[in-house]
């Protein structure tokens, strides 16, 4: 099943896998024993709490598949850094507040660079993605912009 996630993270393992003809529901947690402070860089191992995160990955087999993502909240280990607490990210998987994959975010916003805002959510709605077209939008939106090529000096 991890392979299915494509994971460049050793540290990420699933746990357990759902299909209730609809959707995939694919349990996911961290091997790590810490995580890195997003503010100072500090490592910290001292666990303060879990939670779950929810996101959408791309669809498999015509159904939705969501992550089940089991994550741990550290106390930072700098007494002087601004985050007491912080959550540990799954690189390549998820971003801060994302409720999508990194996988899914970036599909998104490829088809709204091909088809746009309505055009590209009709498309996602019949790969099995359910998003509004404002969405595939700020998608696009979000993208950084292309990087100019130099002029080319042809004599």
């Amino acid at each position: 099943m991890e392979e299915l996630l494509l994971l460049s993270d050793p540290e990420v393992a699933v746990v357990s896998a759902e299909d209730d003809g609809e959707v995939i529901r694919i349990g996911v947690t961290r091997r790590s024993a810490g995580a890195e402070c997003p503010d100072c860089g500090r490592r910290s191992n001292r666990i303060h709490g879990f939670h779950l995160r929810f996101p959408a990955d791309l669809p498999s087999v015509g159904r939705r598949v969501v992550l089940c993502l089991r994550v741990r909240r550290f106390s930072c280990a700098d007494t002087s850094c601004g985050h007491q607490t912080f959550v540990e990210q799954v690189p390549g998987l998820t971003r801060r507040h994302a409720q999508r994959t990194e996988r899914l975010r970036a599909a998104l916003a490829e088809v709204g660079l091909a088809w746009a805002g309505r055009a590209g959510a009709r498309l996602a709605d019949v790969s099995g993605i359910s998003v509004s077209h404002s969405t595939v939008l700020r998608l696009v939106d979000a993208m950084p912009d292309p990087q100019p090529s130099a002029p080319s000096t042809s004599t």
